[in-house]
């Protein structure tokens, strides 16, 4: 454990606070930093495996055993004094957000792809943004409702760019299902308090969109299949996809947790191999060869969404607005993953 360690772990949460939790989580981005800051908590993140490290998740397991800490003094004071059980749930637990407001942000490209559409989520958790359709979205000047009476559903708030194309309906899905290694049950109360634990101090409104989206899920109880993005449940859910509808593989926020570029390049290549629709959602470091080709994101800790490979809008992390990418043609010529060099 050298200094250089220390510093890059005080980094990562330097940059949580600055680009993720400013703005959204007074409380994490005054914890963040305090944590940058602090030598002997940052000493217990970096005693942790790699994949373990990420700011939400030691703070949801700080959270969920013991409540929100009000200061970085009541946090200090809980990681010095309760190490191993903090450590536990850690390493039991994963950074699973599950967050459906996402629907709002790809629901745009969902609406421009041939009908009727198969989905297949890669990280999906308990299965919530497997759901578009089970949902509603406000827009603005457009508020989209399901037409079918599945009892209650969440609306979801997205601000738009001037240019993004508003989705005219609902998109019309005839088969779903998901790939996670540790698959979630929305029905599960254990499993359901965790993901309303991943949801940042102070986003009370979301919570309550994402309890409602449990409880869809809970009843419309989609099929998520335990697995690896790189292993052979992948190919055998495109395999089951039924005859005339249009595949389409699509992940949000989780390829930043597959280690190593050359992994998440494999992963690309395979789903191009598979199927002609792959939709990303990803920070821009994910696939650094897609974001290059893309313009400077209008806000600080945008995620991008890209189609085969090439950019088309840039998001909120959590679908809270949705920006088009002007001169934008992936949606129209189909070019498919382009390998960089």
């Amino acid at each position: 454990m050298s200094i250089e360690d220390l510093s890059t772990i005080a980094e990562r949460y330097r940059r949580f606070a600055d680009e993720e939790a400013a703005g959204r989580s007074p409380l994490y981005e005054t914890l963040a930093r305090g944590i940058a800051g602090d030598e002997a908590v940052l000493r217990f993140v970096l005693s942790l495996p790699e994949a373990k490290r990420q700011p939400n998740l030691l703070l949801a397991a700080v959270r969920h055993l013991f409540g929100p800490p009000e200061t970085m003094a009541a946090l200090r004071t809980i990681l010095l004094e309760n190490a191993e059980a903090v450590r536990s749930v850690m390493l039991f637990r994963a950074t699973q957000t599950n967050e459906p407001g996402r629907c709002a942000a790809l629901l745009p490209i969902f609406a421009r792809l041939p009908e009727p559409l198969a989905l297949i989520e890669i990280g999906a958790a308990a299965g919530l943004c497997l759901l578009p359709d089970r949902y509603g979205y406000d827009y603005g000047a457009v508020t989209l409702r399901p037409e079918a009476d599945y009892g209650a559903y969440p609306i979801f708030p997205c601000q738009l760019g001037e240019t993004v194309p508003i989705p005219g309906s609902l998109p019309q899905i005839v088969w779903r299902a998901g790939l996670d290694l540790h698959p979630l049950d929305p029905s599960d109360p254990a499993d359901a308090e965790w993901l309303e634990t991943l949801v940042w101090p102070g986003q009370e409104a979301r919570l309550a969109r994402i309890r409602v989206a449990l409880a869809v899920a809970a009843s419309a109880r989609p099929r998520i299949v335990a697995g690896d993005l790189l292993g052979d449940a992948l190919p055998a859910l495109v395999c089951e996809v039924p005859c005339g509808a249009t595949t389409v593989v699509f992940h949000n926020a989780t390829l930043a947790y597959v280690a190593g570029p050359d992994a998440r390049r494999a992963f690309a290549e395979r789903v191009a191999s598979l199927c002609s629709t792959w939709i990303s959602y990803e920070a821009p470091g994910v696939f650094p060869e897609i974001a290059c080709t893309a313009p400077r994101p209008p806000k600080p800790g945008a995620f991008l969404l890209s189609l085969n490979g090439d950019p088309v809008a840039w998001a909120d992390p959590h679908g809270a607005s949705l920006d088009w990418i002007e001169g934008d043609d992936a949606m129209h010529e189909g070019r498919g993953w382009r390998r960089p060099g």
